[in-house]
């Protein structure tokens, strides 16, 4: 099997999983795990988020999910618990589906290491 088609495959099966958890019947998308992974990495599962709260978590998710690639470093947590980091590199100018496959790959590894999936 390809890499390609190894990714293909463990993603589907990440959405499928993920969603039947989380969703009420729709598939979630590439937003909405990006989504979870900044409340996991919060840590704080049993509360609502306000809209700017929202693209926070995103933001952390993005950080930790391109931290493994070198893009970024574990900071620090603030007072109020929410992780903060720093760029150790630029990302790369990346076409749309570019970076889609890339955030994809990053997501499938962060579920593999936590034996989500495998």
């Amino acid at each position: 099997m390809t890499r390609d088609e190894e990714l293909k495959e463990r993603w589907e099966l990440l959405v499928n999983k993920l969603s039947d958890q989380f969703s009420e019947g729709e598939d979630l998308d590439l937003d909405g795990i990006i989504y979870l992974v900044g409340v996991q990495e919060l840590g704080q599962l049993h509360r609502s988020f306000k809209k700017d709260e929202k693209l926070n978590l995103m933001h952390i998710a993005i950080c930790r999910l391109l931290e493994p690639y070198g893009f970024y470093e574990f900071d620090f947590f603030d007072d109020d618990g929410w992780p903060h980091y720093k760029v150790k590199e630029q990302l790369p100018s990346l076409k749309a589906g570019e970076q889609s496959i890339l955030m994809k790959e990053a997501i499938v590894g962060y579920f593999l290491e936590r034996e989500y999936i495998s």
